[in-house]
């Protein structure tokens, strides 16, 4: 099976290929002889029924960077023309990515699209989570000064994060006692205009962070992500070690909890975070860590997201 593949994402130029997923998925593409176009979102346009984007053939390299890809001449392409399409651009969830998700979904599933825009819209990580209560630690999405007060009483230690954001950024851990937590709401009230998601800290995360890969609503691998010292974050590009892991019993009870509703949405490649016995985030803009896993030892990962895109196409 020959697919015409668009790849939607960051300039392939600014990316890392060592560790970037978007990369390894191009790289296996490339391999089954499936066609490459790259572009990015910013050249997207909707005139009537039709979706284009300003797109470029690409060949990929497994170099380092600056080595790693090959370029065509850019031209505007109906993208309807295309079998898939990989939306993998990265956060922040915005307007702006909202938007491309209705674009997109002018498409799909004609022109299947990974992972289904109106599902993506309609999932953010930090929302999709609140879906399964009864897996998450003790969580609370508000503005309320007065409840997130009230929810520091109660739980002690506490993380703050931004409901949208992406990569660790903006994740502060306040602890018991700490006088900050006025100040922190003060700068995420300039900064947001979302609610903000406040959870019981767990001492746990000091043991890792573990990222599971679910393709097509079934769990592939692990990669334990363990914090540097002095940090509360364990996402890699601040410092986060990561390591190959079997799963828990417990992990594999609450990947069995939502496999199915994530199969049920359409969703082939996703990314749960999951720290000791709770289940804290679910990724499915654009997950990350498969290229650390086969690095570590574990499956390539970009096979069986192949496998399940061409079953579908098929």
């Amino acid at each position: 099976m020959k697919l015409k593949v668009a790849v939607q994402m960051d300039h392939v130029s600014t990316i890392n290929p060592r560790g970037d997923s978007t990369f390894a998925l191009m790289l296996e593409a490339q391999a089954r002889g499936h066609e490459l176009l790259h572009y990015t979102p910013d050249t997207l346009a909707l005139r009537g029924h039709e979706v284009s984007a300003l797109a470029q053939p690409i060949t990929v390299f497994d170099k380092p960077k600056g080595e790693h890809f090959e370029l065509g001449e850019a031209r505007r392409v109906d993208l309807s023309t295309q079998d898939v399409i990989h939306m993998r651009q990265d956060p922040p969830f915005d307007m702006n990515y909202i938007t491309i998700t209705h674009l997109l979904e002018k498409l799909h599933p004609k022109t299947l699209v990974v992972n289904p825009p109106a599902a993506v819209r309609n999932a953010p990580e930090k929302i999709l989570v609140t879906d399964f209560p009864e897996l998450m630690p003790p969580t609370l999405v508000t503005r309320d000064r007065e409840q997130i007060h009230a929810f520091r009483k109660e739980h002690g230690n506490i993380i703050v994060k931004p409901l949208y954001g992406n990569g660790g950024a903006g994740v502060f851990f306040i602890q018991e006692g700490d006088h900050n937590l006025a100040s922190l709401l003060e700068l995420f009230e300039s900064n947001y205009r979302e609610p903000f998601m406040i959870q019981r800290y767990l001492p746990d995360v000091r043991k890792g962070d573990k990222r599971i890969i679910i393709v097509d609503g079934e769990p592939v691998a692990g990669l334990n992500r363990i914090p540097a010292d002095g940090e509360a974050r364990s996402n890699m590009h601040v410092g986060g070690r990561p390591e190959l892991s079997e799963l828990t019993p417990r992990e594999r009870e609450i990947c069995a909890a939502i496999g199915p509703a994530l199969k049920e949405r359409g969703m082939i490649f996703v990314g749960i975070d999951v720290i000791g016995d709770y289940l804290t985030e679910i990724n499915v803009t654009s997950p990350t860590g498969i290229r650390e896993i086969k690095r570590f030892g574990g499956p390539d990962i970009a096979v069986l997201i192949w496998d399940a895109i061409e079953k579908r196409r098929a």
